[in-house]
């Protein structure tokens, strides 16, 4: 029997979720000896042309070449995968969105003329999407068990629930109620492991929205912690400020 054939792509991004895979380190043997790498440009020097049977996609959409080589990558793939925030809602790239594609072109580039560039979404904006690898970078872990609900032809599990019901299963004390720091841990989806607010860190929102999310209200409670109103847009508009839910957070106020 023949190793599904996996395909990754790069997008508009930093590449750390691809780094991801290569951080696998011992169990990347194993996973090398239950699929095949076809294409992986950040790690291969020879890759295959497709059909594949898994593709994972890294990377906002941020010009018209990226959408082509998107349509061609679901051509190519049985199951398309959004690989990470940015592919999952547009990710860093989509904090341009609230500013002019002239004035961002004009900032960074001696010539916007010769640019193509359009406003940053994540691949479903494009084409249809099997699956969402979620996080700033994605979760090995739910690689990992994503791959091998693959392999064993059942579903996998991918949280739906928020950050904060991980930070309960490990015992970690609640940061925003214990020291006033305020989080997105309540409307983001889990699967990290809670991995910011066990190192003390507020959740930041990477993962974007869990099921049920209640924007509005938490957006309220930013407010009444005393948190300017511009900063509570940012931090609902800094990963996934393109969803439904995240947008009416940033707007409530």
């Amino acid at each position: 029997m023949s190793k599904p054939k996996i395909a990754i792509y790069k997008m508009s991004s930093c590449a750390g979720c691809q780094l991801e895979i290569l951080n696998f380190e011992p169990m990347l043997l194993d996973l090398l000896g239950a699929v095949d790498l076809s294409y992986f440009v950040m790690a291969k020097r020879e890759n295959e042309e497709g059909p594949y049977d898994i593709g994972l996609v890294e990377g906002a959409i941020t010009c018209g070449e990226e959408i082509s080589r998107l349509k061609k990558a679901r051509q190519q793939c049985r199951m398309l995968v959004a690989f990470g925030s940015c592919a999952c809602y547009g990710g860093l790239p989509s904090i341009k969105n609230w500013t002019s594609e002239r004035e961002i072109e004009e900032r960074v580039y001696p010539q916007p003329h010769l640019l193509e560039s359009t406003t940053a979404y994540g691949i479903d904006h494009y084409v249809t999407v099997d699956a969402y690898l979620k996080g700033c970078p994605a979760s090995r872990e739910e690689l990992l068990e994503f791959v091998k609900g693959v392999l064993l032809g059942i579903k996998p599990y991918l949280r739906p629930h928020s950050v904060c019901v991980e930070c309960k299963l490990h015992e970690n004390v609640c940061l925003f109620t214990s020291q006033g720091k305020v989080c997105m841990g309540p409307v983001t989806t889990a699967g990290c492991g809670a991995l910011c607010p066990a190192n003390n860190k507020p959740c930041e929102g990477c993962r974007g929205p869990a099921n049920d999310a209640n924007t509005e209200s938490l957006a309220r409670t930013f407010d009444e912690y005393g948190l300017h109103r511009s900063d509570v847009v940012r931090l609902f508009r800094k990963f996934a400020g393109m969803t439904p839910e995240f947008s009416r957070g940033a707007e409530v106020l």
